[in-house]
């Protein structure tokens, strides 16, 4: 499969972005859940996920799907996975910080990405062994030689606060020696910065396949690289994720892997 699945998700990301555009000024009005814990979801969610699912069955029949919202449609070794609004927690607080993630999956490597960020009209874009693009310019991962001096972007697991020690003790071993820490609200945009030099690593626990599907490939195809935290390569099916330029990337897990309790560190 070449380029037209990239157009396919394009056109599919875009027509969510109108969505989730449409209704910024209206959010105080809209039907708000909250599917576990401090995890909540909107109509628009729903509203932007039913826009990509009916753009990619259209294009793709055949291929699975594995969504936020709807969850999992059909089986197939191509599967989509959709974040129809990575950073619902930024969107209904008004926080301009939120884009819409979408890639495809090869027995549950990326081959494909797409995250759009509708408010700045950014527009990642990857094709395995193809490079990372934004707006149609070239990306490249930073080129930091550890973690001295570096930009670390994180985010704190609401769905799994049990690991919240953990999580400051990595927090406070990576402070000791980079410039700062970020937390943005949205893994997929973290990933992508890091994929286009603006941050130089970055890490969380317990994301799912849809948080991090595009923008890890976005890192790999930039130069860079993401594994689990005892630096295993690929995407972690424990969902806590390191990514980085090379020497970054090793720094990280070299300093989280003190703090990581047994539990993370499993594949």
């Amino acid at each position: 499969m070449s380029r037209p699945a990239v157009n396919v998700a394009v056109r599919a990301a875009r027509a969510a972005g109108n969505i989730i555009l449409r209704y910024m000024n209206r959010i105080d009005g809209l039907n708000v859940v909250e599917k576990q814990r401090m995890d909540f979801a909107s109509e628009v969610d729903r509203l932007a996920e039913a826009e990509i699912v009916k753009e990619l069955r259209r294009a793709y029949p055949e291929h699975a799907i594995l969504a936020e919202e709807g969850g999992a449609i059909g089986k197939n070794p191509l599967t989509w996975v959709i974040d129809p609004l990575d950073g619902t927690h930024n969107y209904l607080r008004g926080i301009p910080h939120f884009c819409v993630s979408i890639a495809l999956l090869e027995k549950g490597v990326p081959v494909y990405g797409v995250v759009f960020d509708p408010l700045r009209d950014e527009l990642y874009t990857a094709s395995k062994g193809d490079g990372a693009y934004l707006n149609d310019r070239r990306i490249r991962v930073g080129k930091r030689e550890g973690l001295g001096g570096a930009m670390i972007a994180t985010g704190f697991p609401y769905r799994q606060r049990e690991h919240l020690d953990a999580q400051l003790g990595m927090t406070r071993a990576l402070l000791g020696q980079a410039e700062d820490l970020r937390r943005s609200g949205s893994a997929a945009l973290d990933l992508c910065y890091v994929a286009a030099g603006r941050y130089d690593g970055f890490f969380e626990i317990g994301l799912k396949p849809w948080d991090i599907g595009a923008g890890a490939l976005m890192v790999h195809e930039a130069g860079g690289r993401y594994c689990d935290f005892a630096g295993r390569d690929g995407i972690p099916a424990s969902g806590n994720i390191v990514a980085g330029n090379l020497r970054v990337a090793q720094a990280m897990v070299d300093a989280i892997g003190a703090q990581a309790t047994p539990a993370l560190l499993k594949a």
